[in-house]
C-alpha cells in the first residue's frame, strides 16, 4: 500500500489511512486532538544532534539523507521501522511532520524506505 508524508498542519483526509507522526519533539501550537494521530513513533525521527546540524536546509538534505539511512540501521530503530513496515502493510500509511518542507524531511525519506520494502 502507499507510504505518503504530509505535514501534522494539514488537515487530515479519508485517505490518509493510519497517521504516524514522525518527529522526536511535538508540534508546536498543535494539540492532541486537532493532531488526529493514530500513533507518535519517536524512535524513527533523527537525533537530536543530526536534527540540528540539518536545519532544514535544503542543500544540506543529500548528506542529511545519507547520515539519517545510517541512524536507522541501529538496533533501537528497526524495531521502530518496522513497526511501520508493518502498518504499511495493512493499508494505507501517512507519516506526519512539523516541517514546513516536506519534500526534504525525515518523514519523506521514511516514506521512500517503506515504500521499497
Amino acid at each position: 500500500m502507499p507510504v505518503t508524508a504530509r505535514r501534522v498542519y494539514d488537515e487530515p483526509t479519508s485517505d490518509d489511512g493510519v497517521r504516524v507522526l514522525v518527529d522526536r519533539i511535538w508540534p508546536r501550537g498543535l494539540t492532541k486532538e486537532a493532531a488526529r494521530l493514530d500513533e507518535w513513533i519517536k524512535d524513527v525521527a533523527p537525533s537530536a544532534e543530526l536534527r540540528v546540524w540539518y536545519g532544514h536546509v535544503p542543500e544540506r538534505f543529500p548528506e542529511f539523507r545519507s547520515r539519517y539511512l545510517a541512524e536507522l540501521a541501529e538496533p533501537r530503530r528497526q524495531a521502530a521501522l518496522q513497526h511501520l513496515r508493518d502498518l504499511s502493510k495493512q493499508g494505507r500509511l501517512t507519516l506526519l511532520t512539523a516541517t514546513k518542507d516536506v519534500e526534504h524531511s525525515n518523514a519523506a525519506v521514511l516514506a521512500e524506505v517503506l515504500s521499497d520494502s
